[in-house]
C-alpha cells in the first residue's frame, strides 16, 4: 500500500497569468502558497481482475479505458499501468472550492503510482506530468499554478514564459512573518461550490473579446510582482491593501468571477475590519479570504451571522510526499 498527502493551495497574487491564453502573450508571473489541508491518495494491489475506484462514486472495471475519472484514467495510461490495482481518495476539503483540489488530487495520484512503480520522481517531473494531463490531454481550462504548488508546497514565485517554460523561486518571508500572516488571513467557505473551469473558460472568452482586459490581467501581474514584494520586505499591511487593489481589478474581467451575495460579504467584511481580500481561484464561490490586523474576532462574529463557515488555515511546507509506502 502506498499513502501520498499532497496540500492544497491558496492563490496570493497574479492568478490567472498562469493560463495559456494570457502567458503565451505575456508571460505569467504569479505568487501562491500551499496550505495544510490535504488530499489522501491510496494506492494497493488489487487481487482480482479488475481495477477498484473509489472517490465520490465507485468503479469497478476490467480495463482501464473503462475507467470514467479522467484524471485517474490518463494517470495509469501516462505511466502504462494497466494491470488492475485499487485507488481511494480522501479529502480534508470538499471539490469545486477554489482550492485546486483537482491538480492537487492529480499530482497526489501521480506521486503515489510512480511509488507503486518503485520509481522516485522529482517534484518538477510531477508538476510537468500533471500540467500535460489537464491541459494537453484533456483539453481543460487550467493553468499551471495548481499543479505546481501542490508538488512543491511552500509559498513560490512562478514566473512563465510565453514558451511554456516555468521557473519556480520560494518567496522570502521571514518566520515571523509567516506567522503573522497565519494569524492574520482568515478564510470563510461561502458554501458555494462550482466549475473552476466554467469561470476560467468565460473569463478566457470576455478577455480575449476585449484589449482593455487583457491591459487588465497585465496590471494583475504587476500586482503580484507588488504582492510578492511587500511579502519579503515584511510589509504585511501594504500587502493586504494591494490585494484589495487586485480583487477589484479581478472583478472586471468576467461576470462568473463573483454576484451580489459575494459583493455583499466582502463589502461586510471591510466594514468590519479586513484591509483587503479575494474570493480564492477562479471566483463564483468556494472560499473568501481577508487579511486583518485587528478585530479579528468582531470580523468572524460578523461573517458567521450571514451563514458563512470560519475555517483556520496554516501553510504547509513540504508539497507532496509519501507518507506510508507498505514496502
Amino acid at each position: 500500500m502506498i499513502v501520498s498527502r499532497t496540500p492544497f493551495r491558496i492563490s496570493i497574487g497574479g492568478g490567472g497569468t498562469d493560463l495559456p491564453f494570457y502567458y503565451t502573450k505575456k508571460g505569467g508571473d504569479l505568487v501562491t502558497a500551499a496550505i495544510d489541508k490535504y488530499m489522501y491518495i491510496i494506492v494497493q494491489p488489487r487481487q482480482f481482475d479488475e481495477f477498484l475506484i473509489r472517490y465520490s462514486k465507485t468503479e469497478i472495471v476490467k480495463n482501464v479505458e473503462d475507467i470514467q475519472h479522467e484524471l485517474i484514467r490518463e494517470s495509469l495510461k501516462l505511466l502504462n499501468i494497466y494491470k488492475p490495482l485499487e485507488v481511494t481518495s480522501v479529502s480534508d476539503l470538499p471539490a469545486q472550492t477554489g482550492l485546486g483540489s483537482s491538480s492537487t488530487f492529480l499530482v497526489g495520484l501521480l506521486h503515489a503510482l510512480h511509488r507503486y512503480k518503485g520509481e522516485k520522481v522529482s517534484k518538477k517531473r510531477l508538476a510537468e506530468e500533471a500540467t500535460k494531463i489537464q491541459s494537453e490531454i484533456l483539453h481543460q481550462s487550467a493553468g499551471m499554478q495548481d499543479q505546481y504548488i501542490a508538488a512543491y508546497g511552500g509559498m513560490i514565485n512562478l514566473k512563465i514564459t510565453t514558451r511554456g517554460r516555468v521557473l519556480v523561486t520560494p518567496i522570502d518571508v521571514t518566520d515571523e512573518d509567516l506567522t503573522k500572516l497565519e494569524e492574520n488571513l482568515l478564510f470563510f467557505y461561502t458554501g458555494i461550490r462550482r466549475s473552476a473551469d466554467e469561470v476560467l473558460a468565460d473569463q478566457e472568452k470576455e478577455v480575449l473579446s476585449d484589449d482593455k482586459k487583457i491591459d487588465n490581467m497585465t496590471e494583475i501581474k504587476k500586482l503580484g510582482v507588488d504582492i510578492k514584494d511587500a511579502l519579503e520586505t515584511g510589509n504585511l499591511r501594504k500587502f493586504g491593501q494591494y490585494m484589495h487593489v487586485h480583487w477589484k481589478i479581478k472583478q472586471s474581467l468576467s461576470k462568473k468571477m463573483t454576484n451580489s451575495d459575494i459583493n455583499e460579504w466582502y463589502e461586510l467584511a471591510i466594514r468590519n475590519g479586513a484591509i483587503g481580500g479575494k474570493i480564492i481561484g477562479a471566483g463564483g464561490g468556494g472560499f473568501l479570504m481577508f487579511y486583518i490586523e485587528n478585530n479579528k474576532e468582531q470580523l468572524v462574529n460578523a461573517m458567521v451571522r450571514q451563514g458563512l463557515t470560519y475555517l483556520k488555515f496554516g501553510f504547509d511546507y513540504d508539497g507532496t510526499k509519501i507518507i506510508y509506502d507498505g514496502e
